[in-house]
């Protein structure tokens, strides 16, 4: 059988097979290689033992693969979130969960044997930052329980793990787009922490609705926060309503199997197209996908695909409006604002509820 690569912006084969022998890290959600003799296809870190050059095809995603005939590893487990797959960020993750407070640096990552700048885009690769901002967003968690609750800024700032009342201000400002202290003025919506089996969520709410609720680590959260800061006069401030609790057991019946539905009331703020492509996003079934296409025509609109794209980009409620349920027209997983591997994970449990 003649080695084709599948897609063309693979590099040549000799390339990737100097990275399957060496179980390079830095190929993960890159490419993956189907195995001739066996029919069997891999993350190119799988441990098993490597094939002969000759016996290889390349494949940029498991769907090529798996249309080509090749069936997933049982050891590697590759139709998996690519995440989980990488050693490297395995470990990190590891260690970030079991110490949320901890100051990391590049210092720390060399002590443990990690190249920051391997660490820099294995980690940029699946979340769309840095494990250091990643780190320090798990820290500023610890700021803002304190601060809703009302505790002096220095018991505030060592709680979030900063050494310097600036460097919390600038890391909180960075996040809001304003001060903590304004955040602890009178406010008509409040924003608290949510834990989810996927992450740590920022819920901002009011006494009747959810306005935005997104995965902390969300490259575009600071962004999104600023301009519903700016849409509201700057009245956001830190604290919970019933809303919150509303939401947070909701996601808990989801993420147990128990509750497809997210029935929790929303605030959209956006343009009116904006609002018919977010509205369209809440009638697709959990356990179900649509194409951009799909969802285009569903509103009536088939011609503006890349209109209803960006609009599904910049949905800032995260889940209760699934915009994590749009595929591309081939069934690849697309961009996710999430992440790719919350995609494959939300995708993954949402299975059970088809």
């Amino acid at each position: 059988m003649e080695k084709v690569n599948d897609m063309l912006d693979l590099p040549p084969d000799e390339t990737l097979y100097a990275a399957l022998v060496a179980r390079d890290p830095a190929w993960e959600g890159r490419a993956l290689v189907g195995v001739t003799t066996t029919g069997i296809f891999c993350r190119l870190t799988c441990p098993a033992r490597k094939p002969l050059a000759r016996n290889c095809r390349w494949f940029a995603s498991a769907v090529a693969a798996q249309a080509a005939g090749f069936r997933p590893c049982r050891r590697c487990h590759p139709l998996g979130p690519m995440a989980e797959g990488d050693p490297l960020v395995r470990d990190l993750m590891a260690r970030l969960e079991a110490q949320p407070d901890r100051r990391w640096s590049e210092a720390d990552l060399l002590a443990l044997g990690h190249d920051p700048s391997t660490v820099r885009r294995a980690f940029k690769r699946h979340f769309g930052q840095s494990f250091l901002d990643m780190a320090r967003a798990a820290r500023l968690r610890g700021g803002m329980a304190s601060l809703a609750k009302g505790s002096a800024m220095i018991d505030a700032q060592l709680d979030a793990g900063f050494d310097s009342a600036s460097g919390f201000r600038t890391a909180f400002a960075r996040l809001f787009g304003h001060p903590p202290h304004r955040l602890r003025q009178g406010s008509d919506l409040l924003a608290d922490w949510i834990d989810t089996p996927l992450g740590g969520m920022i819920a901002i709410a009011d006494d009747q609705a959810l306005h935005l609720l997104e995965f902390i680590d969300r490259k575009a959260l600071p962004e999104g926060l600023r301009r519903l800061s700016a849409h509201v006069g700057g009245r956001v401030g830190l604290g919970r309503t019933g809303v919150h609790d509303l939401t947070e057991a909701r996601l808990g019946a989801y993420f147990a199997g128990k509750a497809p539905l997210l029935d929790v009331p929303v605030v959209l703020h956006g343009t009116p197209f904006q609002q018919q492509v977010w509205r369209a996003l809440q009638t697709i079934p959990a356990g179900q996908t649509r194409s951009y296409l799909q969802l285009a025509a569903a509103i009536g609109r088939p011609a503006a695909v890349r209109a209803v794209a960006r609009a599904n980009a910049t949905n800032r409620i995260a889940l209760v409006v699934p915009c994590h349920r749009v595929i591309g027209a081939d069934g690849t997983l697309t961009g996710y604002a999430g992440g790719l591997w919350r995609k494959e994970k939300l995708i993954g449990i949402e299975r059970g509820y088809a």
